[in-house]
């Protein structure tokens, strides 16, 4: 079993619970926290997963994290909550966060239509054209076939020889009627905000969201990952086995859909502002609007290990929505090469949870029900318990 590199805290009158995670002595999650701990590194032991990562979030406190295994195969450095990974498309999180900060201050609407920016684009009928406003992009309704030119992204063409390919098609239903998940036109909302404000994506990231936030290892792009020294490298499996691999930098260049680099410890504080604890950068407004559901996803109800819970599924802005039995999370995966990411959180509840890995493995899919259907039984006991009491 991997034994733990580091466990950070941030609870009054805590405890010290497996000697890995610390929580406040009277907490009903403690002991379910105390089993997560336990079933998640040694989940990771039998796949024999390289490298992982996970924190724990309860209303504006980190209540838990750790760090399992190494950075790298064949080295030593570990991985610990501050470790910086590849999150993927978690990375729309952020996405919608700022965008959606932008859009309140009045740089841009959401009913704007993409080609008020992006004026070079089409579909293959111009009709469609001025159909698709910006919410549709965030929102992942544009209507157009799911991964659209993906394969020209990961064959490492750039975007403006990508978009001339969409005068070649037409949406599969007119925008704003059906799901379709983008790389592409996600990320369209980059060229919007430059041209809003006049300041690159990174730039304004790291101004309106990284800073404010305080979130201490988060970057953008090959460079920000190679920037610091705690990383975490990715890692493919080929014949059974594990074997570290380079850093793709393809989706890089898609900054809004998958450029983000952020520690559990980063997310952690992302999470934190999520739940409403930093309304001076997401106001209750913008997240208001960020988790209102604007296109319904059937396709996750199938999903792996989810479909046991799940019981209708939607996507926001940059975020999904699961009703998860009697509880809505807001929810959102990450996968690119030798790299998983997620990220869930309740509102209602005031629980996070964020988990990184530097391996393509389908693992975290269990380890996130694995929580959320402990820690949400946990809770509703506990209101049982107190509901009964009373009478």
């Amino acid at each position: 079993m991997f034994q733990p590199n580091l466990a950070v805290a941030q609870a009054n009158d805590a405890i010290s619970v497996s000697g890995n995670v610390v929580l406040q002595a009277d907490d009903i999650l403690a002991p379910i926290i105390s089993d997560f701990d336990t079933y998640y590194s040694g989940k990771l032991t039998e796949h024999d997963i390289p490298g992982a990562a996970y924190a724990i979030v309860r209303g504006n406190k980190i209540i838990a994290a750790a760090g399992f295994g190494v950075r790298q195969l064949g080295q030593t450095e570990p991985v610990d909550p501050y470790t910086v990974f590849r999150i993927a498309s978690v990375s729309k999180t952020f996405a919608s966060g700022l965008s959606s900060i932008l859009a309140a201050e009045g740089h841009f609407s959401w009913d704007d239509k993409l080609t008020k920016y992006v004026p070079g684009f089409s579909f293959k009928s111009k009709r469609y054209n001025n159909q698709l406003k910006l919410e549709h992009l965030l929102s992942q309704s544009t209507g157009v076939m799911p991964n659209a030119y993906d394969n020209l992204i990961e064959a490492n063409v750039p975007l403006e020889k990508i978009l001339p390919q969409f005068s070649k098609i037409d949406p599969l239903c007119a925008p704003g009627q059906c799901y379709g998940y983008q790389n592409v036109l996600f990320s369209l909302i980059e060229q919007v905000m430059l041209k809003t404000t006049g300041k690159p994506y990174a730039e304004l990231l790291q101004e309106r969201i990284f800073t404010p936030l305080q979130l201490p290892t988060a970057s953008v792009g090959l460079d920000g990952l190679f920037s610091t020294e705690n990383r975490a490298m990715p890692h493919v499996k080929a014949r059974g086995k594990w074997y570290p691999t380079k850093v793709a930098e393809s989706y890089y260049r898609f900054g809004p859909a998958a450029g983000v680099n952020a520690s559990a410890i980063d997310l952690g504080y992302w999470l934190i502002a999520q739940l409403g604890h930093n309304p001076q950068v997401l106001s209750h407004d913008v997240l208001q609007n960020i988790s209102k559901k604007r296109v319904k996803t059937r396709r996750d109800l199938r999903r792996r290990e989810w479909r046991r819970y799940l019981t209708d599924a939607h996507y926001a802005l940059g975020w999904r929505v699961y009703q998860f039995g009697q509880d809505q999370l807001m929810y959102h995966g990450g996968w690119v090469q030798g790299y998983r990411a997620e990220i869930a959180y309740s509102q209602e509840h005031q629980l996070g949870l964020v988990m990184l890995m530097n391996a393509e493995s389908n693992l975290i899919n269990e380890l996130g029900t694995y929580f959320w259907s402990g820690a949400l039984t946990a809770i509703h006991q506990q209101e049982l318990d107190a509901n009964t009491t009373d009478n």
